[in-house]
């Protein structure tokens, strides 16, 4: 005889499941997404997210002439003063061209494209800084600093 103890006997399952039919209690596993909880996806296009008849509309366009306002890389966009004037249009990080980050006073060219849904303010594309503001110091995209 040996001196193990019997196995406990089978226990039936805490939830009644009819046959045929699929167990509703169990939960599902899901993917997240960013439309649950307080996750708002961001109305903004990107070069990303932007469509082409908009990116071609976009590089068709006229080259305005600005200066950069104020650029927060971590917040990953900024604002271009128009050199002609007018209210200041958003910038992006995703449009910006080159190595450099943009910080304020750098001057820079760009082309404008209309935010949807409404269509009624500007984003600046295709942005190409061509002038450092003298006396600042200037970042690259891979984090080297730069004295000017």
């Amino acid at each position: 005889m040996s001196s193990e103890p019997p196995p406990p006997p089978l226990q039936p399952p805490t939830h009644q499941t009819s046959v045929g039919l699929l167990d509703t209690h169990r939960t599902r596993d899901r993917s997240p997404s960013p439309l649950r909880g307080n996750v708002v996806p961001s109305p903004l296009p990107t070069r990303r997210t932007r469509t082409f008849s908009a990116t071609v509309r976009a590089s068709q366009g006229p080259v305005y002439k600005g200066v950069c306002k104020c650029f927060c890389r971590s917040k990953g966009h900024g604002f271009i003063t128009p050199a002609d004037g007018g209210p200041d249009i958003f910038l992006h990080i995703s449009d910006v061209e080159g190595e450099y980050v943009p910080v304020e006073g750098d001057e820079v060219t760009y082309k404008m494209c209309s935010i949807p849904p409404k269509n009624e303010k500007l984003q600046a594309v295709e942005v190409v800084i061509t002038h450092l503001a003298p006396g600042t110091k200037h970042e690259t995209w891979s984090g080297h600093v730069i004295s000017n």
